[in-house]
């Protein structure tokens, strides 16, 4: 029986892989527009929050600006925000909200607090607006939570982000994203649950969810 020398291994592995690239260079080659995207974080699954902010250190590190809107957290102490507060030249954030509606439990207050932060998160999406835009990146924290419960109207969001600056990158995060937001959107991830501590009788910890 013939075996197979590792010299013999090794070359085959490298030539599918010449074969890989070769084929990647190709397929990139075909990607040639640049343009601001809509991206929608959803699903079940622990991650959307903490997956967006990973993406605002990305683009703090690429020296871009930022704004950050954060809906119904706004009571919370994340761990976030201090991080965020060492860059006042690139980053920018307003929290609207009093905590999740079994924390307040007044849903006229809930939605005041969503008007308010959707208006935050519109005057800096029109900041961005002409020659010389404010930011590059939005970060509108749990907006579909709010979306969720009418607090807003699905039609005008969806539309006005819809028309945001053509560069500009929004990231939307939260629950239950609304089909029509998913569909005007240009990336969306969906966070799947599969094990969880909570179900295990793990409280929610510093630094894993806050």
């Amino acid at each position: 029986m013939n075996e197979t020398s590792e010299d013999e291994l090794n070359e085959r592995a490298n030539e599918k892989a010449r074969k890989r690239k070769e084929v990647r260079e190709r397929m990139l080659a075909t990607k040639t527009q640049e343009k601001g995207l809509l991206i929608v974080h959803t699903g079940k699954g622990k991650g959307k929050s903490t997956a967006a902010f990973g993406l605002v250190m990305r683009a703090i590190g690429n020296g871009m600006r930022i704004g950050v809107v954060q809906f119904v957290k706004g009571k919370w102490q994340t761990g976030e925000r201090p991080v965020l507060e060492r860059f006042p030249d690139q980053v920018e954030m307003r929290v609207s909200g009093e905590g999740f509606t079994w924390d307040t439990q007044d849903r006229a207050r809930d939605i005041r607090a969503a008007q308010a932060g959707w208006q935050a998160a519109k005057d800096m999406i029109e900041a961005c607006r002409g020659d010389e835009p404010r930011y590059d990146m939005i970060l509108l924290d749990e907006l579909n939570i709010v979306l969720r419960y009418d607090y807003l109207p699905l039609d005008e969001v969806v539309a006005y982000l819809n028309d945001k600056p053509e560069d500009l990158h929004v990231i939307v995060t939260g629950r239950n994203a609304k089909p029509a937001l998913i569909e005007a959107a240009d990336l969306v991830t969906e966070m799947t649950e599969i094990k969880h501590p909570f179900r295990a009788g793990v409280k929610a910890q510093k630094g894993i969810e806050f």
